[in-house]
């Protein structure tokens, strides 16, 4: 279950961190799928970017306790 976890964090972290890199570098238009539906400010970019994070690291930090049980 911690794989899917995993996956969709990396790919919300994708996806917050072109929007964020879209609106600074470019003129105020987001990269990535999301800009087309929504309207979002930058720093709601910048926190998708990191929940992404936060859930990839968690998916990854329960695949190793997995070994570790799995191995004794």
């Amino acid at each position: 279950m911690r794989a899917i976890i995993g996956v969709i964090g990396v790919i919300v972290m994708i996806q917050g961190a072109l929007g964020a890199l879209g609106r600074t570098f470019t003129d105020t238009t987001g990269w990535g799928i999301l800009p087309h539906w929504y309207d979002l400010p930058t720093l709601a970019y910048v926190g998708m970017a990191v929940a992404g994070l936060v859930l990839f690291v968690w998916g990854e930090a329960g695949k190793k306790g997995k070994k570790r049980v799995g191995q004794g």
